[in-house]
Parts: C-alpha cells; sequence; structure tokens
C-alpha cells in the first residue's frame, strides 16, 4: 500500500492519510478539490465552516460511503449535549450517521463518564455513529484510555517539537488498537520557520505531515490549509514518502530546537 493510504481497522476501511480540518479558511473550490484528489476524511466542526456545508453535503449526497467524517457536540459534558449534538449535526450534513462522534477535548469541553459513555454506545448501537472518538491534551490519561475505554480513535497533538506520544501514548495501541490521528504537526507553524540560533532550514508544512506519518502508530495527520495552494503543496509533499533516516534526525533535532532543548529533553 503507499504511503499516502492505509486500512484503518478501527475505521473498518482504507483512507487517505491526510485528514482535512474545514476550519482554517480554504473556500469553497479548494476543498471540492481536496476530495476530487482523494481526501476522505473531513474534520467538521461548528467553527468557521458554515461556507462548506453546502460542498459536503452535496459530497455526501454523491457517495456517503466514500467520505469519513469526523464530528461532535461542541460541548460534551452531558448525556443530553452528546446526543442534541449529534443529532443536530446530521440534520445540517443530511446525512444519517456520523462515522466518528468526536469528543472534542477531553477533560476541558467534554467529559468521558458513565452517562456520556452511555449515550456515545447508544447512539453507536442505533447507527447513528460508527465510531468513538475524543481529542485529547492529557497524553497519560489517553495512554489509560487507549488500553480500558471504549474509545475507538485519539486525536493527539503529535510533531516533531512535541513528540511525547510515543512515549505516553503509542505503547498503549497494541492491545486495542484504535485509530490515531495527529493534529497540530506544524506545531501551530512554530516549525515553519527556524528559531534563534538555528543554523540550517526549517521545516516545510511537508516535512511535517511527512514526519507525523513515518511513525507507524499515526494512522492519518489533519491538515488545516488556508487556500488552494497549501492544499497541493501538502498532497504533493506525501508523495516524497516517508522521512528518510537521515531527515528524520535532521527533524527531530529541529523540533527539539524548536521546543527548546535537546531531542533526549523532549518530553512536550
Amino acid at each position: 500500500m503507499s504511503f499516502t493510504r492505509r486500512y484503518v481497522p478501527a475505521l473498518g476501511r482504507e483512507v487517505h492519510r491526510l485528514g482535512l480540518a474545514c476550519n482554517f479558511g480554504i473556500d469553497a473550490a479548494g476543498f471540492d478539490e481536496g476530495l476530487e484528489r482523494g481526501m476522505d476524511t473531513i474534520l467538521w466542526t461548528w467553527m468557521r465552516t458554515g461556507h462548506l456545508r453546502p460542498s459536503l453535503r452535496a459530497a455526501l449526497a454523491r457517495d456517503r460511503a466514500r467520505h469519513v467524517v469526523l464530528a461532535g457536540p461542541t460541548i460534551g459534558y452531558f448525556a443530553g449535549n452528546i446526543r442534541r449534538g449529534v443529532e443536530r449535526t446530521l440534520r445540517d450534513l443530511n446525512t444519517d450517521y456520523l462515522d466518528v462522534l468526536m469528543l472534542f477535548w477531553l477533560g476541558k469541553t467534554s467529559a468521558l463518564t458513565p452517562g456520556t459513555i452511555e449515550a456515545a454506545l447508544r447512539l453507536k448501537e442505533e447507527g447513528k455513529v460508527r465510531a468513538i472518538g475524543t481529542s485529547i491534551h492529557d497524553r497519560v490519561r489517553a495512554g489509560q484510555l487507549a488500553v480500558d475505554s471504549p474509545i475507538d480513535l485519539f486525536m493527539l497533538r503529535y510533531n516533531a517539537a512535541h513528540p511525547g506520544a510515543e512515549r505516553d501514548v503509542f505503547p498503549h495501541l497494541h492491545q486495542r488498537k484504535p485509530a490515531v490521528v495527529a493534529y497540530t504537526a506544524t506545531s501551530w507553524r512554530k516549525l515553519l520557520r527556524a528559531p534563534r540560533g538555528w543554523d540550517g532550514p526549517p521545516m516545510s508544512a511537508g516535512d511535517c505531515y511527512r514526519f507525523c506519518l513515518s511513525s507507524p502508530h499515526v494512522d492519518l495527520t489533519l491538515t488545516g490549509p488556508a487556500n488552494v495552494e497549501q492544499l497541493r503543496e501538502s498532497l504533493a509533499a506525501l508523495e516524497r514518502g516517508p522521512l528518510s533516516e537521515e531527515e528524520e534526525r535532521y527533524v527531530r533535532s529541529f523540533g527539539a530546537h524548536v521546543h527548546g532543548g535537546s531531542p533526549l529533553q523532549q518530553t512536550a
């Protein structure tokens, strides 16, 4: 299988390894081009996405099975929040199900309690969602949840400046094999500029995505293009395949410098 696509057991299907976040400025034409070029996983939120709703609805109407939609309620503290958020999204996108119900920012804007777990599992039983996912900053907790929770997909901060998931989460994935989606691949663009004292070039956005996807534990990484040019650059970069050993040494050293330490000291 190529570097650009991967079978993900937790989703029961193959996906393009760049997932498209819709809330960073890309217009409808760029969104449509991404789908036409094989991108099939869409992170959908309620923030700054209204201009793309007609395009996503049309894509789902044409071929629902081709696309993987990750979405969830803005607030997920209670069972009622979760059900209302899912059913509102289903109406808004004119679809019968979400591929992944996302409990966003677990511990901050959502909670994993007996009530929220029951609500998510009931929605799954009803066919309104097909998998349960979460985005989470607490990596130690994520590692525990990877072992003993019903969560099927983890959205984790992972990049060359913040590789701590390699220690806290990845060693725990083998038991249940949940999916892993990396986000903040560019560390909010900090990896795209050389810090003071660095004597070489910075990483490109494509390098950042290739770093994430070179890990055998990462199924896909999110890209949030502001325009179609950024989208095209990222897709082109993936054609170069995984990082070479020399490239990986360079980007890890660069990422550690951006973070403010040596690779051995990097824990964030």
